[in-house]
């Protein structure tokens, strides 16, 4: 859920400076070159430079920054980073999270931070329900079947329980992508069942979702959909006992983080054959040539495709220049991440 819009303060309608930090020629990707343009005319900014490395950036356009607009690739901003630049007001992520970059020494200089995660999580619901639907009817593992066997199956006497009417469907973390796909399966006919210490019951009905604990959404679930942040406590919450309990030819779907899952568990089970995988995030995130995930027949993983890519990124920059203009114009953040936020995100 998107935070409330605060005032911006009278400083704030002031900013006049700003600068990128992020991988080199992200911010074409991002903004088309009229949003650049458009940026250009907002503030003082060279849309040609981004920062990789505070330290040896250009030390006097640091000293009078005011917005910083970081994205994928953005160096870890800390206590010396923000020593750098103390008349930062604002930072601008266009991408998702930001435990990976921003330390809480940000908040605690009264630095105000916005997110594109809103932007960036209807992607990745996208891509989920996608996969969701694709594993009810056994899309993945049908098709391989096809392609080895060279000749028609016969769909009915194989694969009577195919398909996605009534099926069960389980959404690990009411997260703000987690609550994209629970909105996105409204209007399928799929029972779904949620998980999320932080959520109650009024709040998962509403989602249309019935809240219940993990121990019975792995077991009731004939497809489980992870979207947890990946937090000391949220470590290996997919465990062996976890696997164990899911129906025989049940499928895991993880777009989120690799650290929910153990992996090794997870492998031992699809050795077996007796569950299915989709999986977006591994770990290592790019497995070698010869990890054994590779050899199932009833895995199916793809290289961190779910979030934003290619064209979807100009959202990410839409969400962003918009939250440029509402700092200029005295109106607030709109997707503002306060501390507390911080501290429970992925």
């Amino acid at each position: 859920m998107t935070s409330a819009a605060l005032p911006a303060t009278r400083a704030e309608s002031a900013v006049r400076t700003a600068a990128f930090a992020m991988t080199p020629g992200l911010q074409d990707k991002l903004f088309t070159t009229a949003a650049l343009t458009r940026l250009a005319q907002l503030v003082a900014v060279d849309t040609k430079t981004v920062i990789r490395d505070f330290s040896t950036a250009d030390q006097t356009m640091l000293s009078g920054l005011e917005v910083l607009v970081t994205g994928w690739g953005c160096p870890p901003i800390g206590r010396s980073e923000l020593n750098l630049m103390p008349q930062l007001k604002v930072i601008l992520h266009a991408a998702g999270s930001i435990k990976g970059h921003l330390s809480p020494e940000v908040w605690h200089r009264g630095i105000r931070v916005s997110s594109a995660a809103e932007a960036n999580a209807l992607p990745v619901a996208e891509f989920s329900l996608a996969m969701i639907l694709l594993a009810g009817k056994e899309a993945f593992w049908i098709s391989r079947e096809y392609d080895r066997r060279e000749k028609g199956i016969d769909l009915l006497r194989e694969y009577p329980d195919i398909g996605n009417f009534q099926r069960t469907v389980g959404i690990v973390g009411a997260s703000k992508i987690g609550r994209r796909v629970m909105e996105l399966l409204t209007p399928h006919d799929v029972e779904v069942l949620v998980y999320d210490p932080y959520l109650d019951n009024s709040e998962a009905s509403r989602l249309g979702a019935r809240l219940v604990d993990l121990p019975e959404l792995m077991t009731e679930c004939s497809i489980v959909s992870l979207h947890a942040p990946s937090l000391p406590t949220t470590t290996h919450m997919i465990d062996a006992a976890g696997l164990a309990s899911m129906h025989d030819g049940a499928t895991l779907l993880n777009t989120a983080r690799a650290s929910l899952v153990d992996q090794d568990a997870l492998v031992a089970e699809l050795r077996s054959g007796r569950l299915r995988a989709v999986l977006d995030v591994t770990e290592p995130e790019v497995l070698p040539p010869d990890h054994e995930l590779r050899t199932f027949h009833n895995v199916f993983i793809t290289p961190h495709l779910a979030g934003a890519q290619g064209n979807e990124l100009i959202r990410l920059g839409q969400s962003t220049m918009a939250e440029l203009e509402r700092v200029l114009t005295c109106r607030g953040l709109r997707f503002e991440v306060a501390l507390e936020q911080w501290e429970r995100t992925a």
